[in-house]
């Protein structure tokens, strides 16, 4: 498989500091261990985007501290690039993720513990035959983005952070004439209930039970 057949894929991600990150699960897990979850689950996220494409097609677009060695270590690990997030709105820092090259790419968090590498490979092979790709989140939002190419309207007039935001987003696909896949709804772990559907998840996978399309 060539190079340009590979997923390209923008992974955005903060330093893992304690009272920056998974701010929602503090009260239930405080600001360091929430820090380390934030930590594991970008270590996750990273080593499912590397199973699914080449490393020279991953980049990891930093936040908060950009010399954070978590950030190195991952870097080294999976021979990826990094890059600093703009300033501004989380759409425009999507949309310099997504338009830093030529052509289609996709864009992720690292809040989605069910993300596979086959979801991955499934949301890239969309792009052949619709314009925009999305996977719906239960909560609104969404844990991936992906566009044959950057257009900063795709990401103009949303809610960001709201329930709102994949309803939103359906309306400027629209507006822009574009086809839009969704080939699988997903969830983040942002609240305190999802700490005990990520633990279910895990000690399905250790027992050898897929849950989650996790295949």
């Amino acid at each position: 498989m060539s190079a340009e057949a590979r997923p390209r894929i923008a992974v955005l991600a903060k330093a893992p500091l304690p009272g920056r990150v998974k701010t929602r699960l503090i009260p239930a897990l405080g600001a360091e261990a929430a820090a380390r979850l934030h930590a594991r689950l970008l270590r996750r996220t990273l080593a499912v985007a590397a199973a699914a494409t080449d490393p020279g097609r991953i980049t990891l677009w930093t936040a908060l501290a950009h010399d954070h060695p978590l950030f190195g270590e991952l870097a080294e690990r999976h021979g990826i690039r990094l890059a600093a997030q703009p300033s501004g709105d989380l759409g425009r820092r999507m949309h310099r993720a997504l338009a830093a090259e030529p052509g289609p790419g996709l864009v992720i968090g690292s809040d989605c513990p069910v993300l596979v590498p086959a979801l991955l490979l499934d949301c890239w092979a969309a792009l052949a035959s619709a314009e925009a790709v999305c996977l719906p989140a239960e909560d609104g939002g969404y844990a991936l983005i992906g566009a044959r190419h950057g257009d900063p309207r795709l990401f103009a007039g949303i809610d960001w952070g709201s329930e709102r935001v994949m309803a939103q987003t359906r309306r400027r696909v629209a507006a822009l004439g574009w086809r839009l896949a969704s080939p699988a709804e997903v969830w983040d772990l942002d609240r305190p209930e999802d700490l005990r559907r990520l633990d279910a998840m895990e000690e399905a996978r250790m027992q050898g039970r897929p849950r989650d399309r996790d295949r």
